[in-house]
């Protein structure tokens, strides 16, 4: 692939690098220590990965055990249960940016214990919920903390390790594991919801919890910035109200259509919202996200290829499931088992990706990572009406790969030259992509289904006519990545040396 030019060396190249002596170990040695964690740094990065992979954990499992919540609580309808996820996520987005400033004021180390003792206590309050509405709360309070902890975590890790081959890999191991715990949440959830209580889910949430916080409480202090002394009010509610509109009239949208009035006035609002917080945040003083942020190429830019990367991940990911269980017939735990390759993938890619970083650069990385990623989306095409594991493991696989190459890279160039005094908000905005990127689950299930009732002409749909819709979404899911790779050159190669 793009990013593997190096492989097979010629002989000459390969005489070079053979037989070492001191003088080619001496070389080596400033490359290997460069990237080499000290114990208290390897410390530093278990918490702060651990608390990620809890967050992407939580989602995940959460919606494998969707089905036994709804008959163990007694939720009236679907459209009632699907807020066990929503209440979650609503938060979790529409308050990163408060909660990245915040970061900036009472400081990320703080805000990040915080966050996790939050996140622990509700997931104990959602483990002994008795009805729907208890759940919905504690549910709220986890997206809450989510919100917490994201942008702490990602700006924690910008201050503990400095930017470099160190930064790299940290980053590309927090990716790594970022989906790894989405795809054994999927496993873990149809595991645990198939032998034991959907509400031993939320045990493995608390558990998780409480290794990240003894391991929070230790860590050493961080130099603050401390520039930021008040908060932007209007800015914050304006931001907040914008966002929960917008990703609330996306999570409607899918479900209900995108004409309806539950879809499309929360998305015009929240729009609307938004370009007012864009106005306020020009005369304010001491902005929520100051403009000069906002403008930068690599945040702007990088952001935009976030949304790409992570939408067109989810939105696939979801039609595998129903491939794997409308039209092969699986079980939900068999179809958790199967995004296992897609897992192994994504964390053979995190551990390889700072190596990557500090030969090829940011750009070449995000741009090889999305090329890659569109690669597998688009071969999912050829996924037949019967079970071709092979198929199915390697198209996934090769997805997972170039989206977690995509993902590091982008918030690795999202991140670089960035000001102490404005790493929270930007570590606030590394993360906004994955939760503003439901548009791609939702958009992608629509054309997936437009293109299924056209095939059955009114009928009922066969598992042939799933599928011709299914396809249609992938590959559609697979352009749009490929198009992001090809627009990566001619927006960020002459703006960023990353």
């Amino acid at each position: 692939m793009a990013v593997t030019a190096s492989s097979p060396p010629t002989s000459p190249a390969r005489d070079v690098r053979a037989p070492a002596g001191p003088a080619a170990e001496a070389a080596a040695a400033p490359a290997a220590a460069a990237t080499a964690f000290s114990s208290r740094e390897w410390l530093v990065l278990l918490t702060l990965c651990c608390a990620t992979f809890m967050c992407g954990l939580d989602f995940s499992i959460v919606t494998v055990a969707l089905p036994d919540i709804g008959s163990g609580l007694g939720f009236s309808s679907a459209g009632t249960l699907q807020w066990v996820a929503t209440a979650s996520l609503l938060p979790s987005a529409s308050l990163l940016p408060l909660f990245a400033r915040v970061a900036d004021l009472i400081g990320r180390k703080r805000l990040f214990t915080l966050g996790v003792a939050v996140f622990t206590l509700f997931s104990l309050g959602a483990a002994v919920a008795n009805s729907p509405g208890v759940l919905i709360a504690t549910r709220i309070g986890q997206g809450t903390a989510a919100a917490m902890i994201a942008p702490a975590a990602i700006a924690l890790m910008t201050g503990y390790f400095t930017e470099g081959p160190k930064r790299a890999r940290a980053l590309g191991l927090n990716g790594a594991v970022m989906s790894l715990g989405f795809v054994l949440g999927a496993l873990g959830g149809g595991i645990i919801t198939s032998g034991f209580s959907w509400r031993w889910t939320m045990v493995a949430l608390c558990v998780m919890g409480l290794l990240a916080l003894a391991g929070a409480v230790t860590l050493p202090a961080i130099r603050e910035s401390g520039a930021a002394k008040r908060m932007d009010i209007p800015g914050a509610i304006l931001a907040t109200a914008g966002l929960f509109g917008l990703v609330y009239g996306i999570s409607n949208g899918g479900d209900q259509g995108w004409a309806r009035p539950a879809a499309f006035w929360p998305i015009v609002g929240g729009l609307v919202l938004l370009a007012a917080f864009l106005l306020v945040e020009r005369r304010h003083p001491e902005p929520l996200v100051p403009l000069s942020v906002l403008n930068r190429p690599t945040v702007k830019w990088s952001g935009l290829f976030g949304v790409i990367t992570f939408g067109m991940c989810a939105g696939p990911t979801v039609l595998l499931s129903l491939y794997m269980q409308d039209v092969l017939g699986f079980t939900a735990l068999q179809a958790g088992l199967s995004y296992l390759g897609e897992g192994a993938a994504a964390t053979l890619g995190g551990v390889y990706v700072a190596k990557l970083l500090g030969r090829f650069g940011g750009v070449k990385v995000l741009s090889a990572g999305l090329l890659i990623q569109g690669v597998g989306t688009v071969a999912m095409f050829a996924l037949p009406v019967h079970v071709n594991l092979a198929a199915l493991l390697v198209t996934s696989s090769v997805m997972g790969l170039g989206h977690v190459f995509s993902v590091v890279s982008f918030i690795t160039i999202m991140t670089s030259g960035v000001s102490e005094q404005d790493q929270g908000v930007v570590g606030g905005l590394s993360q906004l992509p994955q939760y503003v990127a439901a548009i791609g689950v939702s958009g992608l299930s629509a054309i997936a289904a437009a293109r299924t009732n056209a095939l059955a002409s009114g009928a009922s749909p066969s598992r042939a006519d799933i599928l011709g819709g299914l396809h249609a979404g992938m590959v559609t899911a697979g352009v749009v990545v490929l198009t992001g790779a090809l627009l990566v050159g001619a927006t960020l190669r002459k703006r960023t040396a990353a």
